[in-house]
């Protein structure tokens, strides 16, 4: 059996699973159990649990929980209520500032949470309401809010950067810093289209302009600048050289958690084990798609599509961005299926060596990559972000929220166009501060 058709056997019988509503973690395992028994028999069936642990047997990886952690815990609390309020009253003078605020919100909230689907919900529960109630069109209120909800994998800490960083033997702390200014560049962009949408759709920015008193600011701050200094003291710790990013993590999840029980008054046992039990679900969902994905990858190397992939791309006598234009296309399509942690364990070790040999940073690869993947949260047929959208703002239809989305995708090529074009982008914030990488 040759690799090609060996590949493609293991890859319609992975999507016929996942056609079935199999959890992705199942439908990774099982397809991969499945390919290797046939090619290499039930002996094969001793290494399958020693793959699959060896994958997540890594301490760099506690970081996920404790990030996963301090998501909960300003989830599950009126934080991003809280984020909202102040953010609309400081920007209420500005045209268009309710839109902004949301977005700004989204990417505040993105990085206290490190979640995509966390940000959607609760900045949209308040958001997309509060802008149809002030006139705002449909698609621009759902749009805004799911596409904000993607730089959740991107502005750090985040979980698919840690992935990355230990699928690629690669520094988390230098690729969190790559994500510092193409997560602001791509906030400023998502702000800009927001503005254009709306005044496209005949929105009049002076209409429902509100006017909150220096008062009225102030005392929104109280509640929001705590979770603020805590994510500016975790990557502060991270940076300094104080920490590592496991020890950063946890001393993060415990400071937030305090700041939740105490601002919030959670002092039941009820709400607080709410959270760790959220916490623990989500957690354990992406430890077992990462071990799902590592048996995944074990059964493509073993069956040598890995090898014959890679050599493949390598022997292509093309300009590299020719190469980069095919490598984005194929994380496009990868991203449109699967979830981001599942693409990066499978791709990224088979990618790095490709696109460092072609010339290309492999951090700046990591925020290409990403944005890559926020397409996916925000495209058919999963993303993710959509169906969270249609979950909170069920009188939405679900076509204006797709066509509300849908240009943001547009927006982000053009982001990942613009860090070709300009790769200093995701390269000078770790250079400035770590020093450049050998």
């Amino acid at each position: 059996m040759s690799a090609g058709f060996a590949g493609g056997l293991l890859v319609i019988a992975l999507f016929a699973l996942l056609g079935t509503g199999m959890p992705i973690a199942f439908a990774l395992g099982l397809s991969a159990i499945a390919a290797l028994m046939v090619s290499q028999g039930f002996g094969v069936y001793y290494v399958l649990a020693e793959t699959m642990y060896s994958g997540i047997a890594n301490l760099a990886y506690v970081s996920i929980p404790m990030f996963v952690l301090m998501g909960a815990a300003v989830a599950a609390s009126p934080a991003g209520k809280d984020l909202y309020e102040a953010l609309d009253r400081w920007m209420g003078r500005v045209p268009g500032g309710l839109v902004l605020s949301n977005i700004s919100a989204c990417a505040v909230f993105a990085g206290m949470t490190g979640s995509s689907p966390a940000t959607c919900a609760a900045i949209g529960k308040m958001g997309i309401p509060e802008m149809t109630r002030r006139g705002y069109p449909e698609s621009v209120a759902a749009g805004s809010i799911a596409a904000g909800g993607t730089l959740g994998i991107l502005i750090p800490p985040s979980v698919t950067m840690i992935v990355y960083g230990i699928s690629t033997e690669t520094s988390i702390g230098r690729l969190f810093l790559a994500g510092v200014i193409p997560g602001i560049m791509l906030t400023i962009m998502f702000m800009l289209w927001a503005l254009i949408d709306a005044k496209r759709q005949g929105y009049d920015f002076s209409a429902t302009s509100q006017v909150f008193s220096m008062k009225e600011k102030v005392a929104s701050l109280p509640r929001v600048l705590p979770f603020v200094a805590i994510i500016v003291g975790v990557m502060f710790v991270l940076y300094g050289g104080v920490a590592t990013p496991s020890e950063a993590a946890g001393a993060g999840a415990f400071l937030t958690l305090g700041v939740v029980i105490v601002l919030y008054r959670l002092f039941k046992a009820g709400p607080v084990a709410e959270i760790f039990g959220t916490a623990m679900r989500e957690s354990v969902m992406i430890m077992m798609i990462m071990a799902a994905a590592e048996l995944f990858a074990y059964a493509l190397s073993s069956l040598f599509i890995t090898q014959t992939i890679a050599g493949a791309i390598a022997a292509m006598e093309v300009n590299r961005w020719v190469l980069m234009a095919i490598i984005n296309l194929f994380l496009l399509v990868a991203g449109m299926f699967l979830p981001p942690v599942a693409v990066i364990v499978m791709t990224a070790p088979l990618l790095l060596p490709i696109i460092t040999q072609a010339g290309f940073d492999p951090y700046w690869f990591a925020v290409v990559l990403t944005i890559n993947m926020e397409i996916g949260l925000i495209t058919p047929p999963v993303g993710l972000n959509l169906f969270v959208i249609n979950a909170i703002a069920p009188n939405i239809p679900t076509r204006t929220v797709l066509w509300g989305a849908l240009p943001y995708v547009l927006v982000m090529l053009l982001a990942i166009v613009i860090l070709c074009v300009f790769p200093e982008l995701a390269t000078w914030l770790p250079d400035k501060a770590m020093g450049v990488a050998r």
